[in-house]
């Protein structure tokens, strides 16, 4: 809830009434984004309407811009729901389906690396989209 009253930073790519986009600060690749509700709920099948299809319109909408941005093969989805509790879903670009293990080392890119892979994937966003 922190990230969505804008409490601690974050690198934040796209929202909507009911949800946002943020880049993971640990990501498995470059261009990995998380689309969380703005209502605090532990499990994504526990999410409210209007909520859970304000998440996956905007995992529709920034799917394709991660992909334009990290060019990859598919923009793999996960919903995991153990790393923390509120219910979020993983956007990562993925050229192979090992790629889209959460055993994998995290990368630890530098912040600014994070703000300037943000606005790729918001230059290829419509401006009805962007935060």
């Amino acid at each position: 809830m922190k990230i969505i009253r804008r409490e601690i930073p974050a690198h934040v790519i796209a929202e909507n009434e009911h949800a946002l986009a943020f880049l993971d600060l640990f990501p498995l690749a470059f261009g990995h984004v998380l689309v969380i509700p703005k209502i605090e709920v532990n499990a994504i099948y526990e999410v409210p309407e209007p909520y859970y299809s304000a998440v996956w319109a905007l995992v529709r909408q920034l799917a394709p811009a991660i992909q334009s941005a990290f060019p990859c093969r598919k923009v793999g989805m996960a919903v995991i729901g153990l790393e923390v509790p509120h219910a979020h879903v993983h956007l990562v670009p993925m050229n192979e389906v090992g790629e889209l293990s959460f055993a994998r080392p995290k990368l630890r890119p530098l912040p600014e690396e994070l703000q300037e892979h943000a606005a790729r994937i918001r230059g290829f966003l419509t401006a009805d989209t962007i935060v």
